[in-house]
C-alpha cells in the first residue's frame, strides 16, 4: 500500500460498501487483503515496551494495535491509505499487526528448515544462526528485523 498513489484505493469503495450488488455481482463475501509497512516502527515500540515490562508479546491487546495502526496509516503521507475514505467510512474490518519475531521463533524457523533440508537438528548450529539473525535492541538482541526471511540462506551457508 505504501507504493499505491494517493486516493487510488478509494476506487474500490463500491465493492466494500454496504450494497446489495455492483453490476449484478454481490461482493459481500469477498476478502480484500492490503499489505502495508506503515506503522511498523510503532508496532516495534509497543512490542519492546511490553518486553521491558516483562510481558509476553502474545499479551499485547490486539484492539490497541488496531486503533494505533488505523491512525498511523490514515495519517502517513507515504501510505496508500493516507486520508482514505476507506478508513474514514470504517470499511476496513481488521488491521492485523505483524509482530517482530523473537529469538525463540527464529530458532523454530531454523529447526524447521534443517528438517526440511534433511539435516540433523544441531542445537549449537541453531543457536549460532539465530544469534546472527536476532539483532535488536542492540544490547539484548531479542527480535529479528528480518523475521525468518533469510533462514534458508543462513542454513545453506552453515551446513
Amino acid at each position: 500500500m505504501e507504493q499505491m498513489p494517493y486516493g487510488l484505493i478509494d476506487s474500490i469503495i463500491p465493492y466494500l460498501g454496504h450494497r446489495e450488488a455492483v453490476n449484478g455481482i454481490y461482493y459481500g463475501k469477498a476478502i480484500f487483503l492490503f499489505l502495508n509497512n506503515a506503522g511498523g516502527d510503532n508496532i516495534t515500540e509497543v512490542t519492546l515496551d511490553h518486553w521491558r515490562k516483562q510481558k509476553e508479546r502474545e499479551e499485547i491487546p490486539l484492539r490497541d494495535l488496531q486503533s494505533m495502526l488505523s491512525a498511523e496509516i490514515f495519517n502517513n503521507k507515504n501510505s496508500g491509505f493516507w486520508n482514505s475514505k476507506l478508513i474514514q467510512k470504517n470499511l476496513v474490518d481488521y488491521f492485523i499487526p505483524f509482530l517482530p519475531l523473537e529469538y525463540k521463533h527464529v530458532k523454530e524457523c531454523i529447526r524447521e528448515e534443517l528438517r526440511y533440508q534433511g539435516h540433523q537438528e544441531d542445537e549449537d548450529l541453531i543457536i549460532k544462526i539465530a544469534l546472527e539473525m536476532s539483532d535488536y535492541p542492540n544490547d539484548d538482541r531479542i527480535y529479528s528485523s528480518k523475521g525468518c526471511k533469510t533462514v534458508t540462506s543462513k542454513v545453506n551457508l552453515n551446513t
